[in-house]
């Protein structure tokens, strides 16, 4: 019998574009009928229990789901250069069970690494791991979209930041929460490095009946979230809570299964944003005083 090995190969063609990629008819049909299947109580439930959900979802899976990172090695450099520079101080909000810090810290020793997760047992599970070095990672549990960063993070301490498939697993009214609050720590010139899913990936596509809470926003079957982006929500998301663009484009890899001759399209969103720099004495505070403004039930 093949192994998954044998059956799937992915493909990194690394295609970097403005567009998503072209529908066809069926799918633009499936799409376009398909109806939030939520009322307002079941959207308040689900988001009650998103934490406890991710915390079922690492109890099942442990450390074992997602691989590690190494990509890293190479794009890093080109992307973020101020990462490979001595003393620098990395945030990396939503850390999981470290499939980023560790390669990182690998690559660009020099790192001190903050590390955030929703889920406490994910973040015990990058404490106890053989790699983990206290001296350069700190990882903590923290709610981005209500428990403030500067209350374990120095105002203005960090140089760069990563929000790798964070945004997708967060509503979209809470995702300018957790920006502003990540923009308090972070210096002037810092920037964010965002990947995630992009607008029409295969996997927005494979969702069934009864799965869309709002446009573009999935529920799984564990209880978790995907939201899927387009260049201008993510853009708009960044820009509209103080941050400048840097760049912002989808890529298109695929996933080819062999075993039944089916190429199987992904498209993720990459984006860079930078805090600016001050034009004088009144800029910082303007930014500083914005609230994380965490959206209640009634706002749904």
């Amino acid at each position: 019998m093949p192994t998954n090995t044998q059956c799937f190969v992915k493909i990194h063609c690394r295609v970097m574009g403005h567009y998503a990629r072209i529908l066809t008819d069926d799918e633009l049909a499936k799409l376009s009928s398909d109806k939030s299947a939520f009322n307002d109580f079941q959207k308040r439930k689900l988001e009650s229990e998103l934490q406890k959900n991710w915390d079922k979802f690492y109890l099942r899976n442990k450390t074992s789901f997602f691989k590690d990172r190494h990509w890293t090695r190479e794009e890093f450099p080109k992307i973020l250069p101020e990462a490979c520079e001595k003393g620098k101080k990395l945030l990396e909000c939503g850390c999981g069970v470290g499939n980023l810090i560790f390669p990182l810290l690998e690559y660009f020793p020099h790192l001190f690494i903050y590390a955030c997760d929703f889920s406490l047992r994910a973040v015990n599970y990058v404490k106890s791991n053989e790699r983990f070095d206290e001296r350069k990672c700190f990882p903590f549990v923290c709610d981005l979209t209500k428990d403030s960063l500067k209350n374990l993070i120095n105002e203005t301490d960090v140089d760069v930041c990563t929000m790798i498939f964070l945004l997708s697993a967060i509503h979209p009214a809470n995702i300018p929460a957790v920006l502003r609050n990540v923009f308090k720590v972070l210096k002037a010139g810092a920037v964010v490095f965002v990947r995630d899913y992009g607008l029409f990936d295969h996997a927005q596509l494979r969702f069934g009946r009864g799965k869309k809470m709002e446009e573009n926003l999935y529920v799984r079957q564990d209880g978790t979230f995907a939201y899927f982006f387009s260049e201008d929500a993510l853009r708009k998301l960044f820009v509209d809570n103080g941050y400048e663009e840097l760049s912002v484009s989808y890529i298109s890899n695929k996933t080819i299964n062999r075993k039944k001759n089916l190429e199987v399209p992904r498209i993720f969103i990459q984006g860079t944003f930078q805090k600016p720099f001050p034009e004088n004495d009144d800029y910082v505070d303007k930014f500083d005083n914005l609230s994380l403004q965490y959206h209640t039930n009634e706002q749904m």
